[in-house]
This record gives structure tokens, C-alpha cells and sequence, in this order.
């Protein structure tokens, strides 16, 4: 037999503590913090604390948007299959047109991603809701320039697209877009789906709170 951990609860409590004791997390609030611990926990790397932007409200924004039942628009289906639904209202609408037929043809007429054209299709269900991108900078992009253009904010962004085109300057857009909408999101390359959704189940353990 290999010898490792077995017990989830220690390995809760082990991964926890690691957390704690390698990541630099004094710079986040209370709210905030528990947000930053479950995006470096789903990507195991502490240093991600150091790239970690949260909009001042952001992590409040998203409580009470979601408490009120807010629809969450995602990016691609592994973000939303990543959201923990218990968490939520029961009635919460969780979408993704990524593999819908107006995606595809959204991206078609703007010249864009299917992501892109996913965002676009869901365009009027982003006033007062949650946005969560983890894949796709085109996603950002798009959404900001909807936004640009006079589209209903949502309540939270949270944007943490992954990868080595435009993933770094659809972030950075996001944080110049702000204070007329609050987000959550990751300096640089380092996004994903698994940060992203971990980012929206931190948020969403509050709503009780």
C-alpha cells in the first residue's frame, strides 16, 4: 500500500493550512480572503494570491446578487459545470450558450469566438446578474465592450480567463473598466474554469451569512 492521506477531512484541513501558511493573503479583507483561499486552493499554487484583484464590493455585489436569486451567465460549459448548485437559491438560473446554435451564429455575425457569441446570446440576461468567464479572454473582451456600449451591467464579473492571447490584456481592460462594475479576477496568464467557479462558490457560501 502507498502511504498517503486518505481522511477527506484531513486533507481539508491539510490543504487549508498550507494555504494559510505559504500564501500572502494580508492584503484582503475578511470576505475577500475566504474568495482568494478557494481560487488558490483550486489551482494549487500560493503565489496566485499575488495576482488576485478583487474590486472593493466585489465579494459583497455577488452575495447579495445571488441571494436575490441573479442569473449566472457563463463563459463555457466547464465553468458552469463547476458551480456548486446547493449553494444557490434552488430557482437559479445557470447559463451557457456556448454550444447553442445563436452562439454560433452570434460569433459568426461579430467576426468572434463562439465564446464571444455565447456571451452576446445571453445579452439579456446580464443586467444585475453574475458573469463568470474561465476560459476565454474573447468572452471579456466582448462583454466589455458591451458593456462600453450601453449594455445593463451585471452585479459581479468575475473574470478570470486562462491563456497566452489576450487572456493578460482582457484582464487588464476589466480592471480599467472598473469602479462602474465590481470584480474578481487573476493578473496575468493563470485564470481557468476551476478558479473561476471556485471564485463564484466562495462567493455564493456567503449568502447565508
Amino acid at each position: 500500500m502507498l502511504d498517503y492521506i486518505r481522511d477527506p477531512a484531513a486533507i481539508y484541513r491539510e490543504s487549508f493550512a498550507t494555504i494559510e501558511r505559504e500564501a500572502d493573503l494580508a492584503r484582503f479583507a475578511a470576505d475577500e480572503r475566504s474568495v482568494a483561499i478557494r481560487m488558490i486552493h483550486a489551482c494549487g499554487m500560493t503565489d496566485l494570491a499575488d495576482d488576485i484583484v478583487i474590486a472593493q464590493g466585489a465579494v459583497r455585489a455577488g452575495v447579495d446578487a445571488l441571494g436575490a436569486g441573479a442569473a449566472i451567465v457563463c463563459d463555457v460549459e466547464m465553468v458552469r459545470r463547476g458551480i456548486i448548485r446547493s449553494r444557490l437559491p434552488a430557482d437559479t438560473a445557470v447559463l451557457c450558450e456556448v454550444g447553442g446554435e445563436t452562439a454560433r451564429q452570434q460569433a459568426k455575425a461579430l467576426g468572434t469566438t463562439v465564446s464571444a457569441g455565447g456571451i452576446e446570446a445571453l445579452a439579456s440576461r446580464l443586467a444585475g446578474g453574475v458573469v463568470v468567464i474561465g476560459n476565454a479572454p474573447t468572452a471579456l473582451f466582448h462583454l466589455l465592450e458591451m458593456l462600453a456600449r450601453g449594455a445593463e451591467p451585471p452585479a459581479l464579473i468575475i473574470g478570470c480567463p486562462v491563456g497566452f492571447v489576450g487572456a493578460v490584456e482582457s484582464k487588464e481592460a476589466l480592471i480599467a473598466h472598473a469602479p462602474r462594475v465590481p470584480f474578481v479576477t487573476v493578473r496575468g496568464r493563470r485564470g481557468g474554469s476551476a478558479i473561476a467557479a471556485a471564485a463564484l462558490n466562495a462567493i455564493a457560501g456567503g449568502i447565508e451569512a
